[in-house]
Parts: C-alpha cells; structure tokens; sequence
C-alpha cells in the first residue's frame, strides 16, 4: 500500500469527533441498498416514471455497478484499514458499526452512492440540472463517511466512486428512459 493512501486514511480517521461519528454513522446508510430501493420504487409515485422503460432504467443503472463491485471485491479481497493495521489502538471505532476486515476494495457504499445519485442526476428535468451538484456532495459524504467510519481506504472509495458513475451512465446511455428510439 502507497505512504499517501495510509495518510490519507490516518487523517481522516483521526480527526474525528462526537457530533460526526453520530452524523456519518447515518450518512453512510445512502450508500446501502437499504436506502436506495425503496427511494427508487417511490420514484414510481411520478406519473412519468412508470414505465417499463424507467423501472429497467433505474434497476439496471443501480444493479450493474453493484455487480462489477462484488467481482472486483471477489478477485482482489483486499484487507480493509482494521486488518491493515492490526486495529491499531490510535484508530476511531465508531460504535455501531461493523469490524470489517477484508473485500475492501472498491467501496460498494461508494458504488452504491453515486451510481444512486448520478441515476437522480440524470432523471432531473433540465430546469432543475443544479441539483445535480447536491446529489454529487451527498455523494461524496458517503464516500468520506466510509474512511472516517474506519470501512475503507480511499483508493476503495475513489473506484468506488468511478464504477458507480461509469457504469450508471453507460446503462442509462443504453436504455435511456426518456428518448423514443421508434421516432426518426
């Protein structure tokens, strides 16, 4: 492992303090499926999102990306900060939450955020594109919570990050719910 990603870990789990260890110990939660489908099924209140279209939209958009993670994290199995550093007395453990040792690599909260926040992003009408912007720091939050919370490194939650919006927008270029391809 790289000097930067153990510093980068280091810095952010040990500047830590009561109010956030409670704030993103919820944080988290957008990144879990817990969250996320009930929040894409109540997207079908929306006259407009149900379709048969939109439903395979949001699934595929939301489901691919969590599939690359799990056979990324099958192949690597990559030791996560408590295994890496033998639960160094110096680490934040966040009560709560789980001693998690292994299949670190890449973050699927990380993957779950943003593929789940790009899908929003992209369904947003244009009028309203700058919301994008707030999806995309809940996002990060998530990203950042999964280092402070003592769950990942940030090479975890970058490709994280990068498998959830990639493939989000490769699926949804492919189906797009929105654009008739019977029209000429």
């Amino acid at each position: 492992m790289l000097e930067s990603e153990r510093s980068i870990y280091r810095m952010i789990n040990t500047h830590h303090t009561p109010v956030l260890d409670v704030i993103l110990s919820y944080v988290t939660y957008m990144g879990e499926s817990i969250v996320i489908i009930p929040l894409l099924i109540l997207l079908l209140v929306i006259p407009r999102f149900r379709t048969k279209k939109f439903i395979l939209a949001f699934t595929v958009c939301n489901l691919a990306p969590f599939l690359v993670t799990q056979a990324i994290k099958a192949i690597v199995n990559a030791p996560r900060p408590l295994n890496y550093f033998q639960d160094a007395d110096w680490i934040n453990r966040v009560a709560g939450q789980p001693a998690n040792y292994n299949y670190s690599f890449p973050s699927g909260h990380s993957e779950g955020a943003f593929a789940f926040f790009c899908f929003l992003a992209l369904i947003l009408p244009k009028k309203y594109a700058a919301i994008g912007v707030i999806f995309f720091l809940l996002a990060l939050a998530v990203g950042y919570s999964r280092i402070y919370l003592s769950q990942h490194f940030y090479v975890d939650v970058y490709t994280g990050s990068i498998v959830g919006t990639v493939c989000c927008l490769a699926a949804f270029a492919i189906i797009n719910p929105f654009k008739d391809r019977n029209v000429v």
